[in-house]
């Protein structure tokens, strides 16, 4: 993934509409830990793993 230092235009949109892909990659997290403490760990990802 390109940063603001590799991309000038990168910075550009970053200082016009905010961060966007790191604010939707920040929240993402947050929904993925939420819903692993309501709904506890998949199925596939047990102990003895592959999916079933």
């Amino acid at each position: 993934m390109s940063t603001a230092n590799e991309a000038p235009i990168y910075a550009q949109l970053i200082r016009e509409r905010g961060d966007v892909p790191g604010q939707t990659r920040r929240e993402a997290e947050q929904i993925h830990r939420e819903l692993a403490r309501v709904l506890g760990p998949a199925p596939w990802t047990a102990a003895g793993g592959g999916l079933r």
